[in-house]
């Protein structure tokens, strides 16, 4: 493929991995955070594209992680009425994540991705290497994803062997890696079931119903250190469970054991603030529709349920 129909927009905190993939092609570096993850990023993406002379026939390489990829998706699908678009995720969230379901959108005020559309990139290209060079934080916000995937899917035991896997102190990297392309698969089988997300795809926002209540919340109530996206997630999974528990659709002691279990992968698992002041942020998240929200739940470690409820103590009559 010729070099001129390949623009690449990548994360400035990757550039030196980035402009070495780029290999000479046109190349936009953007800041790639939740404060930066609006339509005047994506507008700007798409002016410089235009400024490059790019045309339908065009591929963007999206270089980063999931704030990338979502931007750069977006940037894509609307640009001259949609090009094709790559994803090359640096992150191990962005991995098993973000970077493979088609999904992209930006924040709209302080409320989680309320813009966007699904558009699938031609590929995404599993890169593991780039992980060893991430901050501890970071990789282990990942891993709350891929520990989610493997709640829902719990094929081979890939749960506990990523549990195992994580919770060391020194990550390896050979063993994390067939653990990586295992999530990915579950995630693109899901995916491919359900594109648009009617169904059976809504497994998996396990966890971010409170993730990114959490999030507006943090927005809203600006702190020195807040959590990352993984962090709420995780934050959001023992919520989950400890729903699931009230109901009665699994047994005692799951929210514990899955407190423990991401507490040994050095992950957060309290909210950051009373449950009560969550509550608007909940009702206006993309899951909710005609007074009720699409929560999944959890039966155990393997399988869980999407449950129509309209309030966070019993079902949806």
């Amino acid at each position: 493929m010729e070099n001129k129909s390949i623009y690449v927009i990548y994360d400035r905190n990757v550039e030196s991995f980035a402009l070495k993939l780029a290999e000479g092609r046109p190349a936009l570096a953007i800041t790639a955070d939740e404060a930066h993850k609006t339509m005047d990023t994506v507008l700007d993406i798409c002016r410089w594209l235009l400024a490059q002379g790019a045309n339908r026939d065009a591929i963007v390489w999206a270089v980063g992680g999931g704030v990338t990829t979502d931007l750069v998706g977006f940037a894509a699908s609307i640009y001259k009425r949609g090009v094709r678009y790559a994803n090359y995720p640096t992150t191990l969230l962005s991995q098993v994540d973000a970077g493979v379901g088609g999904k992209t959108g930006v924040n709209l005020d302080s409320y989680k991705n309320m813009i966007g559309v699904t558009k699938f990139p031609i590929y995404t290209r599993i890169l593991p290497e780039v992980l060893a060079t991430l901050p501890a934080r970071e990789l282990r916000s990942g891993a709350a994803e891929m520990l989610k995937t493997f709640i829902i899917d719990n094929k081979g035991d890939r749960y506990e062997k990523a549990v195992k896997v994580l919770s060391e102190p020194k990550i390896d990297f050979a063993a994390l890696a067939p653990l990586i392309e295992a999530a990915a698969a579950v995630k693109r089988k899901i995916v491919e079931q359900d594109p648009y997300e009617e169904n059976l795809r809504r497994c998996l926002n396990l966890g971010h119903t409170y993730a990114h209540a959490i999030e507006w919340y943090q927005h809203t109530h600006p702190t020195a250190d807040p959590m990352t996206h993984g962090e709420a997630v995780a934050v959001g999974m023992v919520q989950a469970a400890l729903l699931s528990e009230r109901l009665g659709l699994c047994k005692a002691g799951l929210a514990e054991k899955l407190r423990k279990d991401l507490q040994a992968c050095g992950l957060p698992t309290e909210l950051p603030c009373p449950e009560a002041e969550l509550e608007a942020a909940l009702w206006k998240d993309k899951k909710a529709e005609k007074g009720i929200i699409h929560f999944v739940l959890i039966k155990k470690i393997g399988k869980v349920i999407i449950k129509d409820l309209d309030d966070l103590h019993q079902p949806a009559a």
